[in-house]
């Protein structure tokens, strides 16, 4: 019947051999950002939402009271617009959040 390794032994086993190091600790980030000022206006043009004024206001409030300064994105508004398919659940969220 074969042991049962330990767990300190499993442990031991999976650990690195001799000094480690840690070269650099980075953020990467898109360069494409939004300012938190902008933000409610960007998000409701790119869902063609701009109508819905009084869940714009609320959606600010929010944006204001997150205390989050910029907002990185991937996708710039030009390829949103170029590839409408990509943001298509959008205005289906902003409806529902308007029923809530």
């Amino acid at each position: 019947m074969a042991s049962m390794a330990s767990v300190e032994e499993i442990r031991n086993a999976q650990r690195a051999k001799g000094p480690a190091t840690i070269l650099a600790i980075g953020t990467a980030t898109p360069e494409y950002y939004i300012n938190r000022s902008d933000f409610s206006d960007y998000y409701f043009r790119v869902t063609k939402s701009e109508q819905m004024t009084e869940l714009k206001k609320k959606f600010n409030r929010i944006c204001e009271k997150s205390m989050i300064k910029k907002r990185y994105f991937h996708l710039t508004e030009n390829m949103l617009e170029d590839h409408p398919n990509i943001g298509g659940t959008w205005p289906h969220l902003l409806i529902y959040a308007k029923r809530s």
